[in-house]
């Protein structure tokens, strides 16, 4: 603390001039720390004194109007206020508006996507997968799988600018569609190791072949206990067949619009944002062998993905949400 070390140093006779070039402050501070220890000790330097600089008595009359009208009420051209407009149609400045907005943490611009489900079995399936997720079975491996459909192979139609001191890197806002494919994975939960295989298709056909890869690729000795969402291949008539003639695999579906509660889908945004999105792919086998050299980096070093919800904080959160979207419906 500075306080203490201009006090140290008075006492070892230094004066308020070689005090403030030793620590680098103004000479003036030297001298009112001194002053007030020399009057209250301890005390003087310890507690922090009121400001004396102007109140903001502007802020406090406007804020409850600017928190209200942001809050309660829509422009008539637009969804949200921006603070250039709320200023002008208040008559107050922009910088009053964001002042009011950062001390009450609002954000118009911003908006966050969200899907409750109405899945009659959401409990029972949410404290199945969880439950998977907190004390996996023995003897047993427990994978959460899916598929990423349609992957673009976008071609940027001309080459983008390198990142540099003081500029970001660029791309093109237009693209060049070179055809899809559809990543089927398998992320295991306890090593964190990612089965994967791209198909041109998504039908049940592919699916049988990735529980095919599937089977070929873990221990013949352990079960299977797989975490799948509720896409119709996933229970197609030969689909189950296949799984009757297979008793080591056993099939988990989350809730329907609870893709969250499905692990690999973290795995897929990895892949999106640091591999995919940013880059271009001349063609589908281009995209393909990225795709497939991200999963292969990834499995050189695996981390599990660790789930750490549990089901007492997110039910009463589900609770809440449907309370406020049937009352809001019922408006």
């Amino acid at each position: 603390m500075a306080r203490a070390k201009i006090v140290l140093a008075a006492a070892a006779g230094r004066t308020n001039q070689e005090i403030a070039a030793l620590l680098g402050i103004e000479r003036t501070s030297v001298g009112r720390w001194r002053k007030r220890f020399a009057a209250e000790r301890l005390a003087g330097i310890a507690r922090e004194r009121p400001g004396r600089g102007r109140k903001a008595a502007k802020r406090k009359h406007w804020a409850r109007t600017i928190v209200e009208v942001t809050l309660h009420t829509t422009p008539e051209n637009a969804t949200h206020w921006s603070q250039r407009s709320l200023a002008e149609h208040l008559g107050v400045s922009k910088s009053l508006v964001e002042r009011v907005w950062r001390s009450h943490e609002l954000a118009p611009h911003r908006v966050r996507m969200f899907k409750l489900s109405h899945d009659k079995r959401f409990v029972e399936k949410l404290i199945d997968v969880v439950g998977l997720y907190l004390r996996p079975p023995e003897h047993a491996l427990v994978l959460s799988v899916d598929e990423k459909c349609q992957i673009q192979a976008l071609d940027r139609t001309q080459p983008g600018l390198p990142l540099k001191k003081g500029r970001c890197g660029t791309m093109t806002h237009d693209y060049v569609r070179n055809g899809t494919t559809t990543l089927f994975a398998a992320l295991e939960l306890a090593s964190g190791k990612l089965i994967g295989m791209c198909m041109p298709r998504h039908r049940h056909q592919e699916w049988l072949r990735f529980l095919k890869l599937i089977d070929a690729q873990t221990p013949a000795e352990l079960d299977l206990h797989l975490i799948a969402d509720n896409y119709g291949t996933h229970k197609h008539a030969r689909v189950k067949a296949w799984l009757a003639k297979h008793p080591r695999f056993h099939m988990h579906f989350v809730p329907t619009s609870s893709s969250w509660l499905n692990i690999v889908e973290r795995w897929f945004r990895d892949l999106t944002t640091r591999r995919i999105r940013r880059d271009s792919f001349g063609s589908v086998d281009a995209l393909v062998q990225t795709i497939e050299a991200y999963s292969a980096r990834h499995n050189a070093d695996p981390r599990p993905f660790v789930w750490t919800a549990d089901l007492k904080d997110i039910l009463p959160k589900i609770m809440r949400a449907h309370e406020v979207l049937d009352k809001m419906q019922n408006q």
